[in-house]
């Protein structure tokens, strides 16, 4: 399978993006606090699930409440896509190349529209998906084109990886979760219910075209699951806000140990925050050396949050289709997929655009400061980007 390819954040950020966001060969990088973890561990010591309320509030949904309310599926009428038309003319007319700011893509109405989402990502559900774009009508080019510019009308798009790609290309390319190197989103086997790698706050993803079977998109509410555990098993609530190793899977950056250590739930002024990633990041942390492997009371709290995780009544399966945005709060939504098979042709296979996007502070979930810590990164262009030469290879 052929490599996949995305935009290298450049030198010069555009106009309206931090400037942290785009650097060529400099890396972004401040050590977790001594301190962060000592008052993290300080306060934790203090609290048990018992002393935990139940999280209440939107966010803190069921399959089997919203299966059949649609309400969670923003469709796009005639006049939006016409608006959106529009601003991808504009842009085009401009010879707007990626990066670009929310200025090369004028919206109005639309804008309002997109205002409402982001409402409804931050404060409610914690997901959305919109409906109704043409991709047809598109070309591939085009289709980039116009996933950054509804993406910068929500927030800034920060790197995913270590090569600094801003806008991702979410394809097979032949990897396999055995390998601790590869991320999952390389792979066309199942992906276990997670968030993502760093406290981003929004991950959307853009269906440009489906696999030939499998692929399915599945959610679920961190938020619920937490509340199940309070009450089912609350040695393993306790156990994850607890500090876990995961393993970087070769995107450290230069000067860092291979992993990194954080809780997998956390709270700040009454909002709690699910930092619970794949399987694979926290087992192949061992090959570190033994002492960064999972505990078996950690092991078997994330195998229980996969169950839960599971269970038809509370995980939402999504209808991906072309065409489709997918927008998820990674603070609270914890998202999956199902293996898939793909097409020999390569033009047909599976392919999906991904961003992840910080929002304003003034809208962002707060965060406690363990993570607050790590949310630098994403204030300063998410995952540091390694030296010029060893990105040079996957520059588009």
């Amino acid at each position: 399978m052929r490599a996949s390819t995305s935009y290298q954040s450049y030198g010069c950020p555009p106009r309206g993006l931090s400037a942290d966001v785009t650097a060529r060969g400099r890396t972004f990088v401040r050590r977790v606090r001594v301190q962060d973890f000592r008052n993290y561990r300080r306060k934790q010591a203090h609290m048990t699930a018992q002393k935990r309320d139940a999280v209440t509030g939107p966010g803190a949904w069921t399959g089997s409440e919203i299966q059949h309310d649609r309400s969670w599926i923003h469709h796009l009428d005639a006049n939006a896509v016409e608006e959106i038309d529009a601003a991808l003319a504009h842009a085009k007319r401009l010879g707007a190349t990626i990066p670009f700011s929310a200025d090369a893509f004028p919206l109005l109405n639309f804008a309002r529209e997109l205002d409402g989402i982001l409402d409804e990502i931050e404060n409610g559900r914690g997901f959305m998906l919109i409906r109704g774009i043409p991709r047809s009508r598109y070309t591939a080019a085009e289709c980039e084109l116009l996933y950054w510019g509804l993406g910068v009308h929500l927030g800034t798009p920060v790197s995913q990886n270590a090569r600094g790609h801003l806008l991702g290309h979410v394809r097979d390319e032949g990897r396999v979760h055995a390998d601790p190197n590869a991320r999952g989103y390389q792979t066309r086997e199942r992906m276990d219910f997670h968030t993502d790698l760093l406290p981003v706050d929004m991950i959307g993803l853009f269906c440009v075209r489906t696999a030939k079977s499998g692929g399915e998109s599945k959610i679920v509410s961190a938020l619920t699951i937490h509340n199940v555990l309070r009450a089912e098993r609350p040695d393993l609530l306790d156990a994850l806000y607890g500090m876990f190793h995961l393993d970087w899977r070769g995107e450290e950056p230069a000067g860092e140990p291979p992993f990194f250590t954080i809780p997998m739930f956390s709270e700040r002024d009454g909002r709690i925050t699910a930092r619970i990633v794949s399987l694979p990041y926290y087992k192949s942390a061992a090959r570190f050396g033994g002492q960064y492997a999972p505990a078996p009371i950690q092991l078997e709290a994330l195998e229980r949050v996969q169950e839960i995780a599971n269970r038809p009544e509370l995980m939402l399966s999504m209808d991906f289709r072309e065409g489709d945005i997918q927008l998820i709060n990674n603070h609270i939504t914890m998202h999956a997929r199902t293996a898939f098979e793909d097409y020999e042709e390569p033009e047909r296979q599976r392919h999906l655009l991904r961003m992840w996007i910080a929002v304003s502070d003034e809208r962002r979930r707060p965060l406690a400061d363990v993570l607050d810590s790590r949310y630098r990164w994403v204030r300063r262009g998410g995952i540091p980007i390694k030296a010029a030469s060893e990105a040079a290879g996957s520059w588009t």
